[in-house]
């Protein structure tokens, strides 16, 4: 194992987020802390508990996740397609590091900063909501599995895309509405007997669940079910990279 190549890649992608503070880390938890004043302490006074559960605690997990994911993929997505849009992806491939290394190095500084940026919105969410962490270790091991899993997702869609809009497709059309429809706001047990079934087919909601399970011991799904989700996932993006650097699918083309 190369580690000092994986070393290098890390701590490229990393001085990078240090130098756009402001974008990579600021930005996301200002436009958070927006939904905790809106929906936390102006709306949710005005609601009822759910689950036994404040309604501005009961949406922390949802809206950290929802930044965890968008961000995960983002930062994952614009690291590798940085190489191939100035044409350096090239002399990556042609160095003595394997894809692995190259994948520990991108998707370790992607994990990275979202597992990050997860801990402080955590953090500020403390000034607006008062909440308890049931199982902090079962926490940290959703916030880090999801973290890593939607930072390979990113490291696919990067190698997928050839412009930079592509690059905001999947985070703004797919992944923010699966997140709103997820249960970030809302148990889907509040909903109509079908509009439940319809719900299960939205993998967020497992996500979510699980991670809400962490902090106040109520999930919407089995927690199984919800770290089996979150498993298959990852298995089925590292499968997705293993295939794309073994054929060099969008890669030497």
């Amino acid at each position: 194992m190369n580690w000092q190549a994986i070393r290098a890649i890390y701590r490229f992608e990393m001085a990078r987020t240090f130098r756009t503070l402001m974008q990579s880390i600021a930005s996301p938890v200002i436009s958070t802390s927006l939904y905790f004043v809106v929906f936390g302490a102006a709306i949710g006074s005005r609601m009822g508990d759910i689950d036994g559960i404040s309604y501005g605690a009961f949406i922390i997990p949802g809206l950290i996740m929802l930044s965890l994911l968008n961000e995960s993929i983002s930062n994952s997505a614009f690291g590798i397609y940085m190489p191939k849009w100035s044409g350096t992806i090239y002399e990556l491939l042609s160095a003595p590091v394997s894809a692995m290394e190259v994948v520990m190095g991108y998707v370790g500084a992607a994990a990275s900063k979202s597992v990050l940026l997860g801990l402080l919105i955590l953090l500020t969410a403390r000034l607006f909501v008062p909440y308890s962490i049931a199982h902090p270790f079962w926490m940290l091991c959703f916030l880090l599995l999801t973290a890593v899993t939607f930072s390979l997702f990113g490291f696919i869609i990067g190698l997928w895309a050839d412009n930079f809009q592509k690059l905001q497709i999947v985070p703004l059309m797919i992944v923010t509405p699966l997140t709103f429809l997820g249960g970030a706001f809302y148990s889907i047990n509040m909903l109509p007997p079908l509009w439940q079934k319809i719900a299960l087919f939205n993998p967020v909601v497992y996500l979510i669940s699980g991670f809400r399970w962490s902090f106040y011991g109520v999930a919407d799904v089995n927690v199984g079910i919800s770290v089996a989700a979150i498993l298959g996932f990852l298995a089925l993006c590292l499968t997705a990279i293993w295939w794309i650097f073994r054929t060099g699918w969008k890669l030497k083309a």
